[in-house]
């Protein structure tokens, strides 16, 4: 494979991991909504709260699957960077789903990395804080 064929696969990963950015973003703002909206409605339950945690768990998946894509990208720019030999298979270009397949771990293994990034500060906040501040409401207020 040429480099030009690694370029324009990181060219494409490097939209997508933007992309994902933007969704987790989202994601967060989201949850925001949610809370404001029950808040405001004065809808604050248990319900919401799960709807909370679930949100959370979502952007902590949707950030896991932009991981896979980072890995990708740092080989690529080292393959690029370096100008290394593309003898293996890591080195030729639009591999990225074959590459995860090989190294794809099982159910307990993908949700112990789901819960890995929810643990991330950049994943847990707002999160974290969301829920407390409903968690503290139903235990204290309500």
């Amino acid at each position: 494979m040429t480099t030009s064929h690694l370029a324009s696969e990181w060219s494409l990963l490097q939209n997508e991991f933007d992309s994902y950015e933007k969704h987790s973003l989202l994601i967060k703002l989201s949850s925001v909504g949610v809370l404001s909206a029950a808040y405001f409605t004065n809808h604050l339950s248990v319900f919401v709260l799960l709807l909370l945690l679930t949100l959370w768990l979502q952007d902590a998946i949707w950030k896991t699957f932009q991981a896979r894509i980072d890995a990708r990208l740092l080989q690529l720019e080292d393959y690029l960077s370096n100008e290394h030999a593309l003898e293996n298979r890591d080195g030729i270009a639009f591999q990225f789903n074959s590459l995860y397949a090989q190294n794809r771990p099982g159910n307990v293994g993908l949700l112990k990395e789901y819960l890995r990034q929810s643990l991330r500060p950049t994943v847990a906040f707002p999160h974290i804080v969301l829920v407390t501040i409903l968690g503290f409401y139903l235990a204290f207020i309500n």
